[in-house]
């Protein structure tokens, strides 16, 4: 059968077989597929920023009577190769035709990478492929702690920075749900540590390991759900008993990046939000689902990406302005929540 189990993925990745045309990645780590997607991409030796040799679509334009068969199907006159990239696909039944027809009949001079979500056994596209000659189907999974390890080294060695043992256990205690996830916590970490040598013990616990804390998901559901005068309070009492604002800080871009993930199967599986809370792995705490709903309605993924970005350039101001960390994270907290207010209105 055209398939591998998830410890055989990457060793493919490496030396992908050239006699195989249609590629799989599917999983409900969506970091991951990504990321093994491009690895594969990279690895046809096409120019990816050629739109002439590698055409990238959205599964929901592919999903039209006949595209897929057609740009896998078109001559180009300026490349001997093609790459057709699509993402993002769930239960799209014209592309489960085309790729029927790709498999029986497989293009020469094209390469059909084909990005989806978690595929059941019975997904009439998984099958197809896996049962296919000229196919092969790559599944993604959670991080096991050799992944997460890879992780932590790959950041660490780029930013030139140690991790002492018992805070890189810490640090993977927290880490494995999501590919993506697991590199936005790490980064942040590593942004946070930024002009030290080592990461401590203390520098994971501020600021990942204590953000699940109960006073912290408060404050930033009230943050996201626009709820300003209730930020206020509780990110006031939150202070007046001596916590420190990272760690809120911390907890708001965590909650953003998982905002990010959901909102984007809203966005390509036409899911209401309440279908894609209900579903959330790992499973959101019923008190805050909710919140997170609306959270959802509110906020669209580019206002996600620039809430993102704004906690980030918040964490490094508070790093380099210490004194001044409590009215920093305040001020970013409070755009945030006034921003989610006015959407709201």
């Amino acid at each position: 059968m055209a398939q591998k189990k998830s410890h055989e993925v990457d060793g493919w990745l490496a030396r992908p077989d050239p006699s195989v045309p249609i590629v799989l990645i599917y999983g409900p780590d969506r970091g991951l597929v990504s990321e093994r997607a491009a690895a594969f991409a990279a690895k046809t030796g096409l120019p990816l920023d050629d739109p002439f040799s590698v055409i990238k679509l959205d599964a929901n334009d592919a999903d039209q009577d006949g595209r897929l068969l057609d740009e896998a199907r078109t001559v180009s006159m300026f490349t001997d190769r093609r790459l057709v990239w699509v993402k993002g696909i769930g239960n799209h039944a014209s592309i489960v035709k085309d790729v029927a027809s790709l498999l029986s009949e497989p293009p020469r001079d094209t390469i059909i990478l084909l990005e989806a979500g978690d595929l059941k056994k019975t997904s009439p596209l998984r099958k197809a492929v896996e049962d296919a000659k000229t196919a092969m189907a790559l599944p993604c999974y959670a991080d096991d702690a050799r992944g997460v390890d890879g992780l932590i080294d790959e950041a660490l060695a780029k930013a030139g920075l140690r991790i002492a043992l018992e805070a890189r256990q810490l640090l993977k205690a927290n880490l494995g749900g999501d590919r993506l996830a697991s590199r936005g916590e790490i980064e942040k970490l590593v942004l946070y540590c930024n002009g030290a040598s080592a990461i401590t013990v203390d520098d994971v616990r501020n600021l990942i390991g204590d953000v699940a804390g109960q006073s912290a998901d408060e404050i930033v559901d009230a943050v996201l759900c626009g709820r300003v005068a209730e930020f206020d309070r509780l990110f006031s009492r939150y202070l007046a008993g001596g916590n420190p604002s990272f760690v809120i800080l911390s907890a708001a871009l965590r909650q953003v990046q998982g905002l990010q993930i959901l909102r984007e199967q809203m966005d390509k599986e036409g899911k209401p939000a309440s279908a894609v809370v209900a579903s959330a792995r790992p499973p959101i705490f019923y008190s805050r689902k909710k919140n997170v709903e609306l959270a959802l309605q509110r906020w669209t993924q580019s206002m996600l990406q620039s809430a993102a970005d704004r906690l980030l350039g918040a964490v490094l101001r508070t790093r380099q302005q210490q004194a001044l960390a409590s009215e920093l994270s305040r001020q970013a907290l409070f755009a945030l929540a006034v921003e989610s207010a006015r959407v709201g209105r």
